[in-house]
């Protein structure tokens, strides 16, 4: 963590880990409603809150913000599984054909 103090680059490295943790809830929101629907909502509770306790606990800034980031992430997923049943009833992205089809 030195390397990262001595050249001042908590900012830059905060905002590249919450680029890439936003983008990794995405695809996990698409896929996770086409394969379960919205009652895999709770996993994304669980992170969530998981993310959250490890912000708390962890004293290092940097590695405090990234599991802050990753938690309301988390969280927002939750709101986004719901409102992609949506975009799927719209036709917007493509609906799980059942087995029995």
């Amino acid at each position: 963590m030195n390397f990262i103090d001595t050249y001042n680059l908590t900012g830059i490295l905060t905002g590249l880990f919450t680029f890439l943790i936003i983008g990794m809830f995405h695809p996990l929101v698409i896929k996770g409603e086409y394969y379960f629907g919205v009652k895999c909502w709770w996993i994304f509770l669980l992170l969530g809150i998981g993310g959250a306790a490890a912000a708390l606990c962890i004293h290092n800034v940097f590695l405090s913000t990234c599991c802050g980031v990753f938690a309301f992430s988390a969280f927002w997923a939750i709101g986004e599984l719901f409102k992609q049943r949506e975009r799927v009833k719209k036709g917007w992205f493509p609906k799980r054909k059942s087995a029995a089809e």
